[in-house]
């Protein structure tokens, strides 16, 4: 796993030594690192509403401008997962964290062996998190989690993708989708596949999701889907 790290800070010095640190936690663990620096909250938010792959967020509280915590609850309204680690002089700000689900407060200057130990908690938990995958929408990147996806549906070289809230149509191949999911779905016809954990109601030719859609079910597909739901469930 690549882990890709944003530290936004508006002192050069403290962001260059953020930078530093985190590159050599990552070849401590043998990990791949991709760390973003921005100089305010604003800079990052511009890049982030074109690309939200985000996995740990260090973010300085005190900035001009936004801060730090401002930043995080527009992350987070936004439906982000990543874990974030708040950077600040002074401890007034920590209650205002836990609005956020931060993962950890470091004090500045901070220290390195402090820095290693909350990212590595950080990755801990990253790895437990629900699967997902990344798709480009319009120009616009997003981390889907399998678990919001109902179905995929096909439509010649084009693909939607309908989640709880939303639909992402993007230009891919269902056959090469499907490949990039995991046992929890379900090829229920050539043109659609379903998310078998939102599965309410099988029928010899259809299946029903939760929030009522109606999915077609292949002829002769009846019992085998029967058997897959019920292991994934």
């Amino acid at each position: 796993m690549t882990y890709k790290i944003a530290v936004c800070d508006d002192a050069p010095a403290d962001r260059a030594l953020l930078r530093d640190m985190v590159r050599r936690w990552g070849e401590r663990r043998g990990a791949a690192v991709q760390v973003l620096e921005f100089p305010t909250a604003e800079s990052f938010l511009f890049q982030y509403a074109e690309d939200k792959n985000y996995d740990i967020l260090l973010l300085d509280v005190e900035m001009g401008g936004v801060s730090g915590i401002g930043l995080a609850k527009r992350v987070r309204a936004d439906g982000s997962r990543a874990e974030i680690v708040f950077i600040t002089s002074h401890f007034e700000f920590i209650a205002e964290g836990y609005e956020v689900d931060a993962l950890h407060y470091l004090v500045k200057p901070v220290a390195a062996e402090k820095l290693y130990e909350v990212l590595s908690r950080a990755a801990e938990r990253l790895a437990a998190a629900p699967k997902a995958l990344v798709v480009t929408c319009d120009g616009v990147t997003v981390k889907l989690f399998e678990r919001d996806i109902l179905y995929v549906e096909s439509f010649a070289h084009y693909i939607e993708i309908h989640t709880r809230t939303d639909v992402y149509r993007l230009k891919e191949r269902i056959t090469a989708f499907e490949e990039k999911l995991s046992a929890d779905f379900y090829r229920a016809h050539r043109s659609y596949i379903v998310n078998l954990k939102a599965v309410e109601r099988i029928a010899r030719s259809s299946v029903t999701l939760a929030g009522g859609a109606e999915i077609p079910l292949a002829r002769g597909k009846y019992d085998d889907i029967n058997r897959a739901f019920i292991e994934r469930n």
